[in-house]
């Protein structure tokens, strides 16, 4: 008798109802750690979950996402909540999530996370509500375990730099039950002591350690102070919601006595620095002063009535010599002009004529004549000579 036969497709798909009908597979939340994570450009997610046991395909699809509050990688631990179905082309079986979320640590960053936007969306981040950090702080408060690495740092510090500052420590609790209250409490207790600074902080450790400075608690102590307060919680990779609220955050407690207790030598050796530079700056200005002074009773002297008569009166001279040089040197031209003319005057004169041998010859009437013509056979003719006048009578005319 032949057995009944069936397909692969309906195999598969036997087993996929099989899933369907029940409701443990349908509702199911898986541990383990994430592996071969890959973001598909369509926007499904696809990984594997694995354990010490064994691995199991999952997908989460695009329309989930919007649920998924951190960037998945591989090697997070999370808890995975969705279905486990066949898919029927492969006969394989893996996880459809529906919601994904770190496990352990990873769930308390998320904590961490929403509580840091809530907080800063209620503007308790904001820097105008940040007070200043005195510079020459005197009161210093503590808020620490009193045993620890921190504290004594906080105390070494604090001596080297400035063993006037009187540190005042409120011993609490930092990490475990009641830490979060037990530090709430010691800023409280504090900020009513009228101090100029508050510390709040404690060594390093991982984010269970640290979560008393994640809780909402110390951030509105914090925020709530009068008095200004540097957070120094764990080491310089640590940041925490205290440090967010803090007037000021410092990496490690080291570095927060460093902030908040100055330098007394340093501040000394500044101050005598500065004393010798204002020592020199006035010995300058006082130099620099007494040549004004001198330069400006020179330029009075120059302005004074008496020294601008004598100037005025230099000045006179000078224009009376000038004009006496002038007026000789006019004359002295005029003089060889004079000298010129005379001496073509001369030139032109008669008598340097009548002194060669020549006469000068007129008619009766004193007429110059300069032609035969002019005169007839009996006419009475005059001839002027160098020295002396001849009267005479023209006996003939020749042409």
């Amino acid at each position: 008798m032949r057995k009944n036969v069936y397909t692969v497709g309906q195999v598969n798909t036997y087993i996929k109802n099989m899933f369907a009908q029940d409701f443990m597979m349908q509702h199911i939340c898986i541990k383990g750690e994430v592996s071969n994570c890959k973001y598909h450009s369509s926007g499904h997610i696809y990984f594997t979950m694995k354990d010490s046991t064994g691995t199991l395909n999952a997908v989460m699809f695009a329309g989930y996402r919007r649920g998924l509050k951190f960037t998945m990688k591989e090697g997070d631990n999370v808890i995975v909540t969705g279905s486990v179905e066949i898919y029927e082309r492969d006969g394989k079986y893996q996880l459809y999530a529906r919601e994904i979320e770190l496990d352990g640590a990873g769930n308390l960053y998320l904590r961490f996370e929403a509580l840091k936007q809530e907080l800063e969306e209620m503007g308790m981040f904001a820097s105008e509500y940040k007070k200043p950090i005195p510079r020459f702080a005197r009161r210093i408060g503590v808020v620490t375990a009193p045993t620890g690495a921190a504290v004594q740092d906080i105390r070494n510090i604090s001596a080297r730099r400035n063993p006037y500052v009187q540190l005042i420590l409120y011993p609490a609790l930092v990490q475990g039950e009641g830490a979060a209250a037990s530090i709430a409490n010691g800023i409280r207790a504090l900020d009513t002591m009228g101090l100029d600074v508050l510390i709040v902080g404690r060594g390093g450790g991982s984010i269970e350690d640290l979560w008393a400075f994640n809780e909402e608690i110390v951030a509105r102590a914090i925020f709530e102070c009068n008095t200004p307060v540097i957070s120094a919680v764990g080491h310089e990779t640590d940041t925490t919601i205290a440090d967010y609220v803090a007037d000021m955050r410092a990496p490690t407690p080291s570095a927060a006595a460093e902030l908040a207790v100055f330098d007394y030598r340093a501040l000394k050796e500044q101050l005598a620095g500065q004393y010798r530079r204002l020592s020199g700056n006035m010995e300058q200005k006082i130099k620099f002063t007494g040549m004004r002074i001198g330069q400006m009773e020179s330029r009075l002297h120059r302005l004074s009535p008496e020294s601008r008569m004598r100037e005025k009166r230099m000045y006179a001279a000078g224009l009376e010599q000038k004009i006496e040089q002038l007026m000789q040197k006019r004359l002295a031209e005029k003089k060889h002009e004079v000298a010129i003319l005379a001496e073509r005057m001369e030139r032109l004169s008669p008598l340097r004529k009548l002194s060669g041998g020549y006469a000068y010859v007129t008619d009766a009437k004193e007429k110059a004549l300069l032609s035969v013509s002019q005169v007839n056979c009996g006419d009475e003719v005059s001839i002027q000579l160098l020295k002396g006048k001849i009267k005479a009578e023209v006996t003939e005319v020749i042409q």
